[in-house]
């Protein structure tokens, strides 16, 4: 892994090969990927240009990219085959950046810019390598000077301008919390929204669509170009993408769901054949799945995905193979909590809670509400007739359908008048 700090030059990355976790190459670093942030932060790299060798060109974002050494850039996880797409507010080191001239005393280009991880697994940019040509020579040509390293922060085009542009909307929301990016969403003019909601990447707003209220996540997918919509719904949990899709005219719904990636729609298929306020209806078929001979270390390993939930990541269910839904046989499940407090060589089957019997798929909203109360969860098993986990069910689901349908809306207003009222005292 590189060391915090370290600079690494694009120029080195590019054309390096990309390995995947068994060591196999997988294509090359053909770009890498930055955006431009607001009040004087460094422009942040969000993922590499990676050409197959199909000639096809993918995304791989920063969070998949494990170590980048001279020879080669090791990422974890499934490559997403979808063909890259620039968005409007993107950067492509190489290809806008190099070569690039600038105001300087004397003719000057971008030769090289470096970047540096500042936390596990994000990075931004550092310093720029410039080089000036210098006054003629003995025979009369330019020589070419020593290039010199200076901060991006003395290169124009990595500051962000103050002016309000889609561009720079969409640069401050890839920064948001999803909440906090759907209220801003939800008081855009339509205009603006159109031209946000295009630029934005896929996972930035399907989780801004989650938080949204649904007759305006309806708006927006059925705004879109239908392509476009089924990327989007694909990156959302697929709980919120069945929600999503059950409230669509059935003939769209089933092309989206044709356009989704196999993987994808067959989740989001398996959670629309049960009845909508049901265990069924309410659970993520991507809880945490393990074998009958996993140690406390490899759950808790596990439970530190950043992509988890807190509720989801406070319970590992354990079955027998397949361990993807449907899994093998339903054994149990262990709340981490109690994993916290054993040795890490103990097998988590032998730390089961014998005492949790599973919700069944048609478990009625009521009765899981209940049931998590009962004893004291935000996360339960929902196991089929014949003992296969189908997935579980998090706490903030369940409140999600027992709140009123236009929750959403009142609680943008309430911050809308919250905003209001800040406002008013700020200014006397």
């Amino acid at each position: 892994m590189v060391a915090k700090d370290t600079q690494v030059f694009v120029s080195r990355v590019v054309g390096l090969p990309i390995v995947d976790a068994a060591g196999d190459q997988v294509g090359r670093v053909k770009d890498v990927v930055c955006y431009l942030r607001s009040e004087d932060r460094a422009p942040r790299v969000k993922g590499l240009v990676a050409e197959l060798f199909a000639r096809v060109r993918i995304f791989v974002p920063m969070v998949r990219v494990h170590d980048i050494t001279s020879n080669q850039v090791a990422i974890t996880g499934q490559v997403d085959a979808r063909r890259f797409q620039r968005r409007e507010a993107e950067i492509l080191v190489a290809g806008d950046l190099f070569d690039r001239p600038i105001e300087r005393s004397r003719p000057t280009r971008i030769l090289d810019v470096s970047m540096h991880m500042v936390r596990s697994r994000e990075w931004e940019l550092k310093s720029v390598a410039l080089r000036s040509s210098g006054a003629a020579g003995r025979f009369g040509f330019g020589s070419r000077g020593v290039p010199k390293i200076v901060s991006w922060r003395e290169i124009p085009d990595l500051i962000m301008s103050s002016a309000r542009t889609a561009a720079n909307l969409i640069a401050e929301f890839t920064e948001m919390k999803p909440a906090d990016v759907a209220k801003e969403l939800h008081d855009l003019e339509p205009e603006w929204l159109a031209a946000v909601v295009e630029g934005l990447d896929d996972e930035t707003l399907a989780e801004a669509i989650e938080e949204l209220p649904e007759d305006e996540q309806i708006d927006i997918i059925s705004a879109m170009e239908t392509e476009r919509a089924a990327d989007v719904l694909a990156e959302m949990d697929p709980d919120d993408a069945a929600d999503l899709i059950r409230d669509l005219p059935a003939d769209v719904a089933e092309d989206l769901l044709q356009r989704m990636e196999p993987e994808e729609s067959a989740d989001v298929r398996r959670l629309l054949i049960y009845e909508e306020f049901t265990a069924g209806a309410m659970m993520t078929p991507e809880p945490i799945v393990m074998d009958t001979d996993a140690t406390v270390a490899q759950a808790l390993a596990y439970a530190r995905e950043e992509a988890l939930t807190p509720a989801l990541s406070s319970m590992v269910f354990i079955t027998r193979p397949p361990l993807e839904t449907p899994t093998g046989r339903y054994v149990g499940a262990a709340h981490i909590q109690r994993l916290l407090r054993e040795p890490p060589t103990t097998l988590v089957a032998t730390l089961l809670d014998h005492d949790l019997e599973p919700l069944s798929p048609g478990t009625s909203l009521g009765q899981v509400s209940r049931y998590l109360a009962t004893y004291n969860l935000v996360v339960a098993p929902v196991v089929n007739k014949e003992g296969h986990l189908l997935g579980a069910v998090a706490v903030d689901d369940v409140l999600d359908h027992m709140l009123p349908d236009d929750w959403r809306g009142d609680q943008m207003d309430e911050m809308d008048a919250a905003d209001l009222s800040d406002a008013e005292v700020a200014h006397g």
